[in-house]
């Protein structure tokens, strides 16, 4: 990687937000790093995406591809090929992901570069979500729910990494592609930056914007799909540590020393209370 320069490729995942997509796309037109490149994956959209897209075509910074292929019809996996495949058309030294319904702020793919510029030893960094409730921003802060004993973990928005880093990730996780449909592509790069190979990286600062769209509510607190969501990445934290030989160690070291009977108590419970929910509701 250059050490002045480097280029930067931020993925745009789209997937019918029509709505949005101008916005995602002109913040990063928008930055104040001028090294950067635009790979924007269209994965069948039914809306007037393409549309949108066509605007696009003659801008030199952007390249944009339309999904071909069968789609799995589940949004974690069918939004993590559009990230796989924006990858392998890429080149940035650097990656950022963007999902379409989001944006960046203007100095955010600087601010990436200089971290990675100081912290040669981390391979990955998430910065903090800005969430609009109706016009009114709140700023998240770098910690979990109370009852979680995991560091916390930004969504896919504010994810940037080394490209070594997805091609390690891509090359240990492969058997894990179809599985835990639940567990969105976000949380499982930083689940292997994290435990696996301990190169994960933190920017307290709030460079990516969302939009409270009602999909939370989906997921609220201690509702079934909340307690199915966490149990998936329980479940792959714990598949990923046993399946990669040269991880394992590394996994139990993070979980001995920052989890303990804390880690333990929080995977039984959660594994008890899924088994309830799901019985009730049969």
């Amino acid at each position: 990687m250059s050490t002045k320069n480097p280029l930067v490729s931020i993925l745009i995942a789209n997937y019918n937000n029509e709505k949005f997509l101008s916005r995602s796309i002109n913040s990063c037109l928008n930055q104040s790093y001028a090294n950067f490149e635009i790979i924007i994956f269209d994965d069948k959209s039914t809306d007037n995406s393409k549309s949108i897209l066509q605007n696009y075509e003659n801008n030199d910074k952007i390249k944009i591809f339309f999904n071909d292929q069968e789609k799995k019809n589940v949004p974690a996996l069918d939004a993590a090929n559009s990230y796989f495949n924006a990858f392998k058309s890429s080149n940035g030294s650097i990656i950022s992901l963007l999902d379409s319904d989001d944006y960046f702020d203007n100095n955010k793919i600087l601010k990436i570069v200089e971290f990675f510029e100081r912290r040669r030893s981390k391979d990955l960094v998430q910065n903090l979500p800005a969430i609009s409730y109706s016009g009114k921003f709140k700023k998240k802060l770098n910690r979990n729910n109370f009852l979680s004993f995991m560091p916390y973990f930004a969504p896919e928005s504010c994810i940037s990494f080394r490209r070594k880093f997805m091609s390690d990730f891509l090359a240990s996780n492969d058997i894990f592609n179809s599985k835990y449909n639940d567990v969105w592509l976000g949380f499982r790069l930083e689940i292997f930056a994290y435990y696996c190979l301990r190169k994960f990286g933190s920017l307290n600062n709030h460079l990516t914007f969302y939009e409270s769209l009602g999909e939370s509510k989906k997921y609220s607190f201690f509702k079934k799909n909340w307690m199915n969501r966490r149990m998936n990445s329980f479940e792959f934290l714990l598949e990923i540590s046993s399946k990669n030989a040269n991880y394992r160690s590394n996994f139990e070291y993070y979980r001995s020393k920052h989890f303990g009977l804390f880690y333990k108590l929080d995977y039984t419970f959660t594994k008890l209370l899924t088994k309830i929910y799901n019985l009730i509701l049969k």
